[in-house]
């Protein structure tokens, strides 16, 4: 079994930055890929980045190319989301994914989920 734990969500101004974390428990088979998603307030849930555990192969999502980055550190077991040059329009849950698939965009793709965290950002 996968646990997830997100962290790191707050309130920030447009144009500032922000970090989430996400803290993995379990065997690496079941989260060969890890993501974030986000949902915003009346929207569908949105992929934001993926990567692979073991390489650290990243892959962004067109809308937030060039702003946001993925990354990971092995000896945490930790995922991290870095949010550069943040936008109104940013605002959303944003949440933690793992599973075994390479379908990075797919939400049905992933087995396990974080509780989410919250991202609102400020004109």
């Amino acid at each position: 079994q996968v646990q997830l734990v997100e962290s790191g969500g707050r309130l920030v101004q447009a144009g500032g930055s922000l970090r989430l974390s996400c803290a993995a428990s379990g065997g690496t088979f079941s989260r060969r890929i890890m993501a974030w998603f986000r949902q915003g307030p009346g929207k569908d849930r949105e992929f934001v980045g993926g990567i692979r555990w073991s390489s650290g192969e990243t892959y962004i999502s067109d809308s937030v190319k060039g702003r946001f980055t993925i990354s990971r550190d092995n000896a945490k077991n930790t995922v991290y989301l870095q949010m550069n040059s943040l936008k109104p329009e940013d605002t959303a849950v944003y949440y933690c994914a793992a599973g075994r698939s390479y379908y990075y965009a797919l939400s049905n793709a992933y087995n396990y989920w974080g509780q989410g965290t919250q991202v609102t950002v400020s004109s």
